[in-house]
């Protein structure tokens, strides 16, 4: 078996980034999905549920309870989109946005520290790598999973 030289880097420091988002204060009060989707939401404005999809490659039911669940605590609304009434705009509320604002500035400060520690080289080769990890996890054909939760 030849030893991951990646994936579990890329886990771990994912684990690590929900931890870092549990050391706000004061706390959130949003799970590490709802977060990195309100950090999402501030930088891209609203957005159709299409674009958090393809933004975040969330099961859409996954996708639509996080949503749900921004939505009880009004930090979004879904509003119809008015180009094919089919499907919906997730918009930030006025709270959304203070608190999205708040996500975006903590993971800002872990962002930095961490870039003060590397080139833009290393920046750059990094991006490569997730980009690399990314297309070939979408190449991948999905497998159904088996009884048990195992593909």
């Amino acid at each position: 078996m030849k030893a991951l030289r990646l994936i579990l880097e890329v886990h771990r420091a994912t684990h690590r980034i929900g931890l870092f988002l549990e050391t706000a204060e004061p706390p959130l009060d949003v799970s590490q999905g709802e977060a990195h989707l309100l950090a999402w939401l501030v930088e891209a404005g609203d957005s159709p549920m299409s674009a958090l999809h393809g933004a975040f490659a969330h099961k859409r039911s996954t996708l639509t309870s996080y949503v749900d669940r921004l939505e009880a605590k009004k930090l979004v609304r879904r509003e119809l989109r008015a180009e094919d009434r089919r499907s919906f705009q997730v918009c930030l509320t006025a709270a959304g946005k203070a608190l999205g604002a708040r996500v975006h500035r903590h993971l800002e400060t872990l962002e930095a520290a961490a870039l003060e520690k590397v080139g833009e080289r290393d920046v750059e080769g990094f991006t490569k790598v997730l980009e690399a990890l990314i297309s070939e996890s979408e190449g991948a054909a999905p497998r159904k999973r088996r009884k048990g939760g195992v593909a």
